[in-house]
């Protein structure tokens, strides 16, 4: 059957499933090795020398015709995907080829489109952080006057309401927002730098003008849409950028996942359920059940965006002085799930905050049900003042009689 041999193959949930056309565009091959086809263009143009405007006019003219088959078949050949793609894009402008990936080196391309990818990346976040957070608040202003049971160690506690609980969460989306959008802001340019940072194939270009070198550095960093290049490089970008991007996710993660299970343990109590569709079915063999399957989803993936933390972590930790290349194969992994995890739960926590129920009756019958035992505190408090001792009242109220009581249903 035509088209079956494509289920024969694994493909990632992430991007069969679950994350937006956007976020898996932005990881993209296409993405890829288009951005690296600018940055030769970029630096051709930066370089001047005796660059023709026709070499440039001719790259800029097969910018996006990529024949990825011929780069297969070349990296095969080669076992080196960026001379692959300098082969294959020469291939196609002959008369720009003598200047293609003229003094650079591989992380040129490499590095400065992972940075374009991690920048394009959170621009496509925060966006969908700021939806999920205007929806929560929404729904917090909405509910702030309604009492309902507080719990700590998911046992009734004092009175809360159902507004404030969602401030509890609100609070730390807007910690990650913070994050987010720091760890955008502080992303640099790798930049023109050369095989081990130094910039010295660019001198010899240069015949020894420092300046020349700074201005192509800088040129080249505006033309990627940069303000700024990192001052210091070894091969690579340092690998704690990395960090400080995945960081910042797997945080909004750890986020996600406490609100959503708070949102599960309130399904139990069927106080609060996450939206149901008309025709949804919540279980194959029980009709009757509301399964939480969206913060269920959130949850699962959560799990997945907080472990990825370790990637960067460790890579950045076993660089070699100016780079060694055993990050490259677990980077290709860990930068896109990031983004990729990071997409669908934010995508699934919109819906999910969009369309909250909340069921009044329910909670109204739970705080009845505890009233006599939240009263205690003030009952306590009323006989400290009439001359009780505190310790001693508290060790009544927290007999095995009470507790007895409480249990049978007696109080």
């Amino acid at each position: 059957m035509e088209g079956a041999d494509e289920f024969m193959k694994y493909r990632s949930p992430l991007v069969s499933r679950y994350a937006s056309k956007e976020m898996a565009y932005n990881f993209s091959d296409r993405k890829k090795f288009t951005t690296w086809r600018k940055l030769w263009i970029y630096l051709a143009k930066a370089l001047g020398l005796p660059i023709t405007d026709a070499q440039i006019l001719e790259m800029e003219s097969h910018e996006l015709d990529i024949d990825f088959a011929m780069a297969a078949e070349e990296e095969r050949k080669l076992r080196h995907d960026v001379m692959a793609h300098v082969h294959t894009f020469a291939h196609c402008c002959p008369t720009a080829a003598p200047i293609i990936h003229l003094g650079a080196t591989s992380c040129y391309v490499g590095d400065n489109t992972d940075l374009i990818m991690l920048r394009d990346g959170f621009d496509l976040l925060l966006p969908k952080l700021a939806r999920v957070i205007d929806r929560l608040a929404n729904f917090a202003e909405k509910y702030a006057d309604l009492p309902t049971l507080g719990f700590t160690h998911y046992q009734p506690a004092q009175l809360t309401t159902v507004g404030k609980r969602a401030c509890l969460w609100l609070q730390d989306l807007a910690m990650d927002m913070r994050n987010l959008q720091r760890a955008r802001d502080d992303l640099r340019f790798r930049g023109v730098k050369g095989t081990t940072g130094t910039q010295a194939s660019f001198l010899q270009l240069f015949q020894g003008d420092h300046d020349k070198v700074e201005e192509l550095d800088r040129m080249v960093t505006e033309m990627a849409g940069f303000k700024k290049a990192y001052l210091v490089t070894g091969q690579t970008y340092s690998r704690k950028v990395d960090v400080d991007c995945v960081a910042s996710l797997a945080s909004l993660g750890a986020t996600v996942h406490k609100l959503c299970t708070d949102i599960r343990l309130l399904a139990n109590l069927k106080e609060i359920e996450e939206p149901f569709e008309k025709e949804q079915i919540g279980s194959s063999a029980m009709p009757y059940k509301r399964n939480p399957m969206r913060a269920e989803r959130c949850c699962s993936l959560a799990r997945h965006l907080v472990a990825l933390m370790a990637d960067p972590l460790q890579t950045a930790s076993v660089q070699w002085l100016e780079r060694t290349l055993d990050d490259s194969a677990n980077r290709r992994i860990s930068l896109p799930e990031s983004f990729l995890t990071a997409d669908i739960i934010l995508s699934t926590l919109q819906n999910i905050t969009e369309g909250l129920v909340v069921y009044p009756k329910v909670i109204e019958r739970h705080i009845r049900h505890e009233l006599p035992f939240m009263a205690t505190e003030n009952i306590i408090m009323a006989m400290v003042k009439a001359g009780g001792n505190r310790q001693v009242l508290v060790r009544i109220f927290a007999s095995d009689t009470l507790s007895a009581l409480r249990v049978r249903g007696q109080l």
